[in-house]
């Protein structure tokens, strides 16, 4: 019997800090493929390394984390993408699960809300 692979998550941030910072929070538990600074970078990435979780954050140079999540969903239904901001704003939480976002979560909780998002997700697919 195999056992089920761990999730592969790729983390998209403009902030290095944040980047390390998720990226050794989800290293415990899952593999993190990569990161990337800014949303062109995420589309090459996102197809290159088929991440099956997205961590992006909203405000990205280039093309925008709302658009950049708006392509990868429309583009890859299976990939997984959450979405976090600094930004505590409702309508920007609308916009992101309109362009696709399975979840979202405030850069205040990351520790917590950040970890329990990513749990649902590895949960749901297996």
């Amino acid at each position: 019997m195999m056992l089920p692979s761990r999730l592969r998550v790729l983390v998209a941030d403009d902030h290095p800090g944040t980047v390390r910072a998720v990226s050794r929070l989800l290293a415990l538990n899952y593999d993190v493929v990569g990161s990337v600074a800014d949303g062109s970078g995420l589309l090459e990435a996102a197809r290159h390394l088929q991440p099956d979780v997205i961590v992006l954050d909203v405000n990205l140079p280039k093309i925008d984390g709302l658009k950049a999540c708006r392509q990868i969903t429309q583009s890859n239904p299976e990939m997984r993408v959450i979405m976090f901001t600094a930004v505590d704003d409702s309508d920007v939480r609308r916009r992101a699960f309109e362009a696709g976002a399975s979840a979202f979560v405030h850069k205040l909780a990351l520790d917590d809300d950040l970890l329990s998002a990513v749990k649902r997700l590895d949960a749901d697919r297996g």
